[in-house]
Formats: C-alpha cells, structure tokens, sequence
C-alpha cells in the first residue's frame, strides 16, 4: 500500500515538473510571435510567479520518491549483469537524479547552470524519461 501511495506521489510531482516543461518550451517561448517584448515580459513573469511556488517542490518531491520507488523494484543484479529494465532503469534515475540536482541548485542555492541556460535540455530529459518508462517494462 505504501509503495502505491509513494508512486501516486511520484506521478503527480513528475506531472507537475513535466507540464511546466511542456509549456514553457512549447507555449510560451511562442509568445513574442504576437506580444511585444513588454507584454511578453508582464505575462511571463505572471505565469514564473506560481511557477516558482510549485515546481522547484514538486521536482524535488519526484526525485525523492522516485529514488524510493528504484529502491524497491530495481533488484538484484544477476551473474551476466544489469537487465535491460536494471539498465533502463537507471539511465531514467541518473536523468532524473541531474533534472533534481540542477533545479536544487538553481532555485535553492542561487546557482546559474554554466551552460544549457534554457529548459529545453531538462525537457528532453523529461520525454526521455517518459519513453524509458514505458519501454522498460517490455524487456
């Protein structure tokens, strides 16, 4: 029951990072095609207003879920090695445990990533995840 609740949990904080992504990187870059550089400002920063509330605690919550829940199904590792879902796996928790590492860091310790300044790496970090999540289990 716990590890159900804890995944619930998971994926709503995971929905929340997520759809934050998918809006900035295909919404609202798209909004100086028809607002002027003012407009576009003000609408900006009404929208990171809640952003800033909500996000940087969901990201954080997910990861922190999402490392107990990889505690409980990833097993343990045969004589031939890693399975394909041990690997998949953990390719997910490294993207995600980076996505987790960079946001703590930015928005909590003020610390400006040196380089891939916009969300679009951290979003396709996230579709990755997504993808991985349901190929995983058909190996």
């Amino acid at each position: 029951m716990l590890f159900i609740i804890i995944k619930t949990i998971h994926l709503f904080a995971a929905f929340i990072y997520g759809g934050f992504l998918i809006t900035d990187n295909l919404f609202l870059n798209k909004m100086p095609r028809t607002l002027n550089e003012e407009e576009h400002k003000k609408a900006r920063e009404s929208f990171m207003m809640f952003v800033r509330k909500v996000v940087p605690p969901s990201l954080i919550v997910a990861v922190i879920t999402g490392l107990y829940l990889i505690s409980q199904v990833f097993g343990t590792i045969g004589e031939d090695g890693m399975s394909h879902f041990q690997m998949m796996l953990s390719l997910k928790a490294f993207l995600g445990i980076w996505l987790g590492i960079r946001g703590f860091a930015q928005v909590y310790l003020k610390i400006q990533p040196l380089v891939f300044k916009s969300h679009v790496l951290p979003f396709a970090f996230v579709v990755t995840i997504i993808f991985l999540s349901q190929f995983m289990h058909a190996f």
